[in-house]
């Protein structure tokens, strides 16, 4: 029964990760209630998974040409080095403290995709490039201490930047690529992950993604992101009330 609905959780972060970028974290509370992995595997654990993601993301965002890469490349530039960092706090961090930490950062979540930042245009500034490369370092260090995707700290503070919705999404799933990596070889030097349910747990994200890519192009944003935000408020409270 766990097992069956861990593959569920696993198609609905996929689907979210696609639509509204935001979608990742849901997987980390899911791994730790559901798949019998302590804290700090399911974060690394996670995190490994959105390379996989973030691969399929890519292509079915560029393929319908949301992708820009002159924003791209700064923010997955700023992510390399600080996602490794973020993976080293992790493992510092004592099970219960880092718990309280992910749940408040699901909370974070959900109450953005019910009041998401408006964006005012493309944000086009001589200060661009080193904007996002701020985002991409305060994503990268957010996604390695929690193993969360970088879409939840990426997409939100673009957003306030005043880029677009659709170009920040698209941005984002590159992004997840990076810092699974950057945040992978961290993992993999100061604690360890569980390869055998990260296989099949990615392959089920994956078929979210394509399912979610399409809903992002056709499907009222509205109401992806308030199923979104209950998803992830629910899922904080049941980490919360594990934790403590």
């Amino acid at each position: 029964m766990a097992t069956a609905l861990l593959a569920a959780v696993a198609v609905v972060v996929g689907f979210f990760i696609g639509s509204v970028g935001v979608g990742g974290v849901l997987l980390i509370p899911a791994l730790a209630l559901l798949g019998g992995l302590d804290i700090h595997r399911a974060a690394a654990t996670a995190l490994f998974t959105f390379f996989f993601t973030g691969v399929l993301g890519t292509w079915l965002f560029y393929r319908r040409g949301s992708i820009d890469w002159r924003m791209a490349a700064p923010v997955c530039a700023g992510s390399m080095v600080f996602s490794y960092l973020g993976t080293l706090v992790n493992s510092l961090l004592p099970p219960r403290p880092l718990a309280l930490i992910i749940a408040a950062i699901i909370v974070f979540a959900g109450v953005y995709v019910f009041f998401p930042p408006k964006s005012h245009g493309p944000g086009r500034t001589g200060k661009e490039t080193w904007l996002l490369g701020g985002v991409g370092a305060l994503a990268g260090f957010g996604s390695g201490l929690s193993g969360a995707g970088g879409a939840l700290f990426s997409v939100p503070m673009m957003m306030a930047l005043g880029f677009v919705p659709l170009a920040a999404i698209g941005t984002s799933q590159v992004l997840q690529m990076i810092v699974a990596l950057s945040g992978t070889a961290g993992n993999l030097q100061f604690g360890g992950l569980d390869f055998a349910t990260a296989a099949w747990v990615s392959a089920l994200s994956m078929l979210g993604v394509v399912l979610g890519a399409r809903a992002a192009h056709a499907v009222s944003a509205l109401a992806l992101r308030r199923l979104a935000g209950g998803l992830c408020m629910v899922s904080a409270a049941l980490l919360l009330w594990r934790s403590l």
